[in-house]
């Protein structure tokens, strides 16, 4: 009966609730720090002469003008087939004795596209290049060739018996063990 006074007495003072406790703000003096007391350092002045270097006495470098010489004209060509690696790009180039340069390049992307590059380029407008790509894009799987050798064949291992008297082994026989097999409930 006393708890139930108590508990009682206890939900009747926290139901009321307290008034919010009302403090007034600190009212704290401004700091003053004091100026320091110390002078200022002197230092002396240097005892020696600030060097006066003179001017350099070699010209300065004069360069020789790199000979232009003229353009030469040129040709050539290559190209790489090779099916095993899939390798299959080529590159063509052409030059005239103007410096005006001309050319394109193919290789054959991974996704099954061949990509073609034809270019040109000289002085005036630079490099200027025109890209295509031949084909459609495909998923990228690489062939898997099985090698061209054939798997190594082993043969059945034979055991010795115990009158190695027999021209055929027979296979290994093991004996049952002395202590009982463990015995392992079927339900849980």
């Amino acid at each position: 009966m006393k708890v139930f006074i108590l508990a009682a007495l206890v939900a009747v003072v926290a139901s009321q609730g307290y008034p919010k406790p009302q403090y007034p703000k600190p009212q704290y003096p401004k700091p003053e720090y004091p100026t320091p007391a110390y002078p200022a350092p002197a230092y002396p002045t240097p005892a020696y002469k600030t060097p006066a270097y003179p001017a350099p006495a070699y010209p300065s470098p004069a360069y020789a003008k790199t000979p232009e010489y003229a353009p030469m004209p040129y040709n050539f060509n290559w190209a790489v087939k090779d099916d095993p690696s899939y390798n299959d790009y080529a590159h063509q180039e052409t030059a005239d004795d103007k410096g005006y340069v001309t050319g394109s390049y193919r290789t054959l992307l991974p996704d099954g596209r061949t990509q073609i590059v034809d270019y040109k380029a000289d002085d005036y407008t630079g490099y200027v290049a025109d890209v295509k790509y031949d084909g459609e894009a495909k998923e990228y799987k690489p062939a898997y060739k099985p090698a061209g050798y054939p798997s190594p064949a082993y043969q059945k291992p034979s055991y010795p018996s115990p009158s190695y008297s027999a021209p055929k082994y027979p296979s290994p026989s093991y004996p049952s063990p002395a202590y009982p097999s463990p015995k392992y409930p079927t339900k849980y």
